[in-house]
């Protein structure tokens, strides 16, 4: 069983990051967490993540003042969804975070 976890910046300025947490086995993902966070207002605030965290892949659309989206992939893989994740938040971690701060009235 491997082990994996690093972060990685995102754009030019050191405000903007992912973290990754997989736990690999025979080449597959068993258990993964990918979550795109900003840096706003002194504090880093998770904006969307993908992960197995109840025991099945999806993905928490975060929100600063209510609960959490979550979107589902039925027959989807971890593997998969992990992927998914990890190029959703490569290309469109920009827009996520103006919606999360447009959402937080900045």
């Amino acid at each position: 069983m491997g082990e994996k976890s690093f972060i990685v910046p995102l754009g030019d300025s050191d405000k903007d990051r992912y973290r990754l947490d997989c736990t690999i086995t025979r080449g597959h993902v068993i258990v993964f967490r990918i979550q795109y966070e900003a840096f706003i207002d002194g504090e880093w605030r998770p904006i969307v993540r993908y992960d197995t965290a109840h025991g099945y892949p999806h993905r928490d659309l975060l929100h600063p003042d209510r609960p959490e989206e979550k979107t589902m992939w039925p027959g989807r893989s971890s593997t998969e969804i992990l992927t998914i994740g990890q190029e959703d938040i490569k290309r469109n971690w920009v827009a996520y975070r103006v919606w999360y701060q447009k959402e937080m009235g900045q």
